[in-house]
């Protein structure tokens, strides 16, 4: 199963709520599908011309490596070489928290999500509200 167009606008709304609510930079926020194919986009006014490359690397490198950006980050600050050569096998992606899986109720990739705008912290947060308002689940 993978995520829809109407979750993934879901997720988007509820996520850029999250981010004003808690006083967040302006957000750019892709959903994908298990694929790693995009299912929606969408970016705030405000947000810098190179967004959707960052929040679409974070939401790709965690649906293609099968573990949220956050792991991913960690895993360079270890053993950097491995991380860049994700990028020649994976493709695009950013090793940095903001990427998160959405799983089924079996744990079962179902899409990803990625956003940047504010601090990594911050857009991990954004992404894991806009999961749980669409009644889904963030992989933890």
């Amino acid at each position: 199963m993978n995520v829809n167009i109407d979750q993934a606008r879901t997720i988007i709304a509820s996520a850029f709520a999250h981010g004003h609510e808690a006083g967040f930079n302006a957000l750019a926020v892709a959903v994908l599908d298990s694929g790693g194919h995009v299912v929606a986009f969408e970016k705030e006014d405000g947000t810098a011309n190179g967004r959707f490359d960052i929040a679409r690397g974070k939401a790709h490198g965690a649906i293609s490596f099968g573990t949220n950006s956050r792991f991913i980050e960690k895993i360079g600050e270890q053993r950097p070489s491995f991380v860049a050569g994700l990028v020649s096998v994976c493709g695009p992606l950013v090793p940095a928290a903001g990427g998160v899986i959405i799983v089924d109720g079996d744990g079962a990739p179902m899409g990803s999500v990625g956003i940047s705008g504010d601090s990594s912290d911050n857009d991990e947060a954004a992404a894991i509200a806009g999961i749980n308002a669409a009644g889904l689940t963030a992989k933890q």
